[in-house]
């Protein structure tokens, strides 16, 4: 009796495949625009709560830095994904880099001037007889530079370090709505943020993109990692503080504190809960033809509807 019961144990096993091991997660990279910090957030929490691996993959997050390549690197095909803005998909898609924008977070841009409270600046009109701190090559500076007078401004480089700004009454710097303001404050300044996204000019920020060489191949491990990323920015809303730690580890200089400012930011200014990650037409459009009036595009080669996957 004893056989009898092993052989119908072994020959069930058999049949039903259990005592396999199961399936290896799949590889996949992903690389960020710039150092960790709250506006990736919700792709290491879906990293930290196991969300990419419920959904089978094993994804290396590699943080960017100044200049990171991440689109090149998508359009090549050496990352798998990459995370950058809305401008610079575009941007690069005139250059024939074929990528695709995924899943935008951030439906608002962060994207923010910095002045002092008691310069009496309260919009961006109000931008005169100042020393501007930004940087010229970005669309979106280029898009102030195009629309407001300007009158009596100095235009000078970015600097990393707030110290510039602080010390000159008269100054505006550029910086993201999740982040300077908070340390500004904490240095003793009282700043006023100038939205550049309710002065007109509000690509998608954080986009998550891949190449469109993916999308036709993989279009299953597209979706898995869309679905798990849209769950990870979920659960970085509602419940950031142990994202936040892992974000700290990596990036010591991103002090959990600021990290918290940019969740509670982010929220205000920047997410649309109800359609988190959903991009439209018109939004792309717009920012077409901003770009094509900043001679930053020419006229006709980018198809809006060819920039992002529709849900």
């Amino acid at each position: 009796m004893k056989l009898v019961h092993c052989s119908l144990v072994v020959a069930w096993i058999l049949l039903t495949g259990c005592g396999k091991p199961s399936k290896e997660p799949e590889s996949v990279t992903l690389m960020l625009n710039w150092y960790p910090e709250a506006e990736h957030g919700g792709y290491y929490a879906a990293l930290v709560h196991g969300y990419y691996k419920e959904a089978g993959l094993d994804v290396t997050i590699i943080p960017g830095g100044p200049n990171a390549p991440v689109v090149q690197q998508a359009a090549r095909g050496a990352i798998d994904f990459g995370v950058t803005n809305a401008d610079r998909i575009v941007l690069a898609r005139a250059q024939d880099a074929k990528i695709k924008a995924l899943f935008a977070p951030l439906s608002n841009s962060p994207r923010c001037l910095l002045v002092h409270s008691d310069s009496g600046i309260e919009k961006f009109e109000q931008l005169q007889n100042v020393t501007m701190m930004m940087s010229r090559e970005h669309a979106w500076a280029q898009f102030l530079i195009n629309k407001l007078p300007l009158k009596g401004v100095e235009i000078v480089p970015n600097s990393a370090s707030l110290a510039p700004f602080l010390a000159n009454p008269r100054a505006a710097k550029q910086g993201y709505i999740i982040s300077e303001p908070f340390v500004a404050k904490k240095e003793g300044a009282d700043v006023r943020s100038l939205l550049v996204a309710d002065f007109g000019f509000n690509p998608y920020t954080s986009v998550l993109m891949t190449s469109d060489a993916m999308i036709k191949q993989r279009p299953e491990l597209v979706q898995r990692v869309i679905d798990a990323s849209r769950r990870g920015w979920e659960k970085y809303l509602a419940e950031p503080a142990e994202t936040n730690l892992r974000i700290h580890e990596l990036n010591p200089e991103m002090e959990l504190e600021v990290l918290e400012f940019g969740v509670r930011a982010m929220k205000e200014h920047c997410i649309d809960a109800d359609s988190l990650g959903r991009m439209t037409s018109e939004r792309w459009s717009t920012l077409v033809s901003q770009l094509v009036d900043l001679k930053m595009l020419d006229p006709g080669i980018i198809d809006p509807e060819s920039l992002f996957l529709a849900d």
